[in-house]
């Protein structure tokens, strides 16, 4: 699972640093007392090769405690079966630690998969405040925040500096320069993740939440999406669709196409990930240079972002759930948390970390996406989010490529919610 499919695919990558930081009370000789000892840590596969060495910075100072990397498939679809499959097998279950998608919390928390964990025991007041939410259910914490992510507005800086005009605050400013003056410099308007996947969800997550309203209540057992805001947030991405500001090629963008098409030059404006800002913006890209973010815009000012990022969870059936605990206060401290950020370029949960000079000066993105973190929103909460998220992108499919008028699409979007069994 690519780290950069921070929404639907979550940040699933584990960093570790090899430094000799060990938490509070650990020592190198401990042996497997107290529900400690060996663990295995699945999470999805990984790409860059460097997470199993890492690990060994772990293994060395807890001998008695030492970390099996399990690398699941890199698709978020197939990293979900294997793990459902894996946990539904009880004490027979081979993961101790879960690297988890923010939104699987819910549906995991639901099954009986994971185990609640105490939050005296995790600085959790250290962390970006809206990240802990997405580790809760049901009033209780069954994760922690590993790594998060905050959807941003990226946008062609040299091209806004020579019409003189200042990034969009507002859907009528992003309107007004994605028909005005893209067309000028031959780029298209505006794009997101426009594909009926995970993506969609989070675009029309993020458009309904900018408008002012919700698509599940009471952890999904509500529905609440049937509302003039969500009306207002699908008609923002259908009108663009239909008025052309919005290229219909956008609507087979996923992640990595729509960042290509921007670092391609051929859009003035992109809803995407940081991921997408670092590497535009690297040596030898064509627009590297000519980039700027800003927080998403919504109706009247800046919108609300969907978050996105991964948790660490601990396996009801965990062999030593005590090292399991431990390994996760280690992930998370700020040290680890630290080299999250600048080795593997992911957003940490830490907030000290976001006003760092030396971090922001190597990372200028942090000041403005530590705003949209704070100003984000969880994916809806449901213990069946994963059929949630089919319905939501079938009908805003059909919604922006004008086979439903947004006003249906919301009455039919809260008529399938609502049938959701067990929801």
């Amino acid at each position: 699972m690519r780290w950069i499919h921070a929404a639907g695919r979550g940040l699933l990558v584990l960093v570790v640093v090899m430094t000799g930081y060990v938490t509070s009370g650990a020592h190198a000789d401990e042996g497997t007392a107290g529900g400690r000892g060996p663990l295995t840590l699945a999470t999805a596969g990984d790409l860059t090769g460097y997470l199993g060495p890492l690990l060994e910075g772990w293994n060395r100072t807890h001998p008695g405690e030492k970390v099996t990397l399990v690398e699941l498939p890199d698709s978020a679809d197939e990293t979900h079966a294997q793990m459902v499959t894996d946990l539904r097998g009880g004490d027979r279950s081979r993961f101790d630690v879960l690297n988890i998608d923010v939104n699987w919390t819910s549906e995991f928390a639901a099954a009986g998969w994971i185990r609640p964990l105490p939050r005296d025991r995790f600085p959790l007041d250290t962390f970006l405040n809206p990240v802990v939410d997405t580790a809760t259910y049901d009033g209780h914490l069954y994760a922690v925040p590993y790594v998060t992510n905050a959807g941003l507005l990226l946008y062609r800086k040299d091209v806004l500096e020579k019409e003189g005009v200042p990034p969009p605050r507002t859907w009528a400013e992003l309107e007004r320069d994605a028909k005005t003056i893209a067309p000028k410099y031959r780029l298209d308007g505006y794009a997101g993740q426009f594909l009926p996947y995970e993506g969609l969800t989070v675009n029309a997550a993020e458009a309904v939440y900018s408008a002012g309203g919700s698509i599940l209540g009471d952890e999904g057992a509500t529905v609440t999406v049937n509302s003039a805001a969500a009306r207002e947030g699908i008609g923002f991405l259908a009108r663009g669709v239909r008025e052309g500001w919005i290229p219909k090629k956008a609507l087979t963008y996923k992640e990595e196409e729509s960042k290509q098409a921007f670092q391609d030059g051929k859009l003035l404006f992109l809803r995407n990930w940081p991921y997408a800002y670092v590497v535009a913006s690297a040596k030898g890209s064509p627009v590297a240079g000519k980039v700027g973010a800003v927080p998403l815009p919504g109706p009247d000012g800046p919108g609300t972002s969907v978050l996105g990022g991964s948790n660490l969870a601990v396996n009801t059936h965990a062999r030593h759930p005590d090292s399991a605990a431990r390994l996760i206060a280690y992930l998370t401290s700020e040290p680890v948390q630290r080299q999250v950020l600048t080795r593997g370029a992911l957003p940490p949960v830490r907030a000290a970390l976001y006003e760092d000079p030396a971090l922001v000066r190597k990372f200028p993105y942090l000041p403005t996406l530590r705003e949209s973190v704070l100003n984000a929103a969880p994916r809806p909460k449901s213990p069946r989010y994963d059929q949630v998220s089919l319905v939501v992108q079938a009908v805003v499919q059909d919604a922006m490529t004008g086979h439903e008028s947004p006003a249906a699409a919301v009455r039919r979007l809260a008529r399938e919610l609502a049938a959701i069994p067990g929801r």
